[in-house]
């Protein structure tokens, strides 16, 4: 078996302490450093913590190759997997060996694949995605750029998410709807119905809050 080639991740939260743990169990990625000038601590889970910015261009050029961006806001984590491409890094994923992905689903760069995550057949995820612990991408969805699937939620067959969507922890969106851009469907809501873009949808059926 062939050495896990060291990754560099952006943040040192509580989202970072999955990542780490996902790549550890692959085995594929080894985490060398975490990268935040706001962390409050020194290491996490064992991996040291760089405060300094100009820490990135020190890891590339020692030679290490591969970037992850470990933060959960999704607009940020796009802006800044961008970034570290931009910078020269290669954007790593991290699949958990307890998802069951198909081989015939399409999955982009700088994801992240929790444990009981089911993605099936031709299935499209964009980069920069979160599948989170026990959610459902059925066949045929097209899953946007810095998308976030929360855990126990659950997207029917061909559903569309365009960039940025959010889906609420154990949400469900029946099959062959479109969520638009920034949309964030609340906790445990049932979308029956195409979604406009920056608006958030509580309850069942899903419905616009009203401000």
């Amino acid at each position: 078996m062939s050495a896990a080639e060291p990754v560099i991740l952006l943040g040192a939260g509580g989202h970072a302490k999955v990542c780490i743990e996902v790549f550890r169990a692959r085995g594929l990625f080894d985490p060398v450093a975490c990268i935040d000038p706001y962390a409050k601590e020194n290491n996490v889970l064992g991996v040291p913590v760089h405060r300094d910015e100009d820490s990135q261009r020190a890891f590339l050029d020692r030679g290490v190759k591969w970037g992850f961006v470990a933060i959960g806001q999704n607009s940020l984590r796009a802006k800044l997997g961008a970034d570290l491409q931009i910078s020269g890094f290669r954007l790593a994923n991290a699949i958990s060996p307890r998802a069951c992905v198909s081989p015939s689903a399409t999955l982009g760069r700088g994801i992240l694949i929790m444990p009981g995550a089911v993605i099936n057949a031709e299935a499209d995820i964009g980069d920069h995605c979160i599948v989170n612990t026990n959610a459902v991408v059925e066949h045929d969805c097209r899953v946007g750029i810095a998308c976030h699937v929360a855990p126990g939620s659950v997207l029917g067959g061909r559903v569309r998410l365009e960039d940025e969507v959010f889906v609420g922890t154990g949400a469900s969106v029946t099959p062959n709807n479109v969520i638009g851009k920034g949309t964030v469907v609340g906790a445990a809501a049932a979308v029956i119905s195409n979604i406009a873009a920056g608006v958030t949808v509580v309850g069942v059926p899903a419905r616009p809050i009203i401000r």
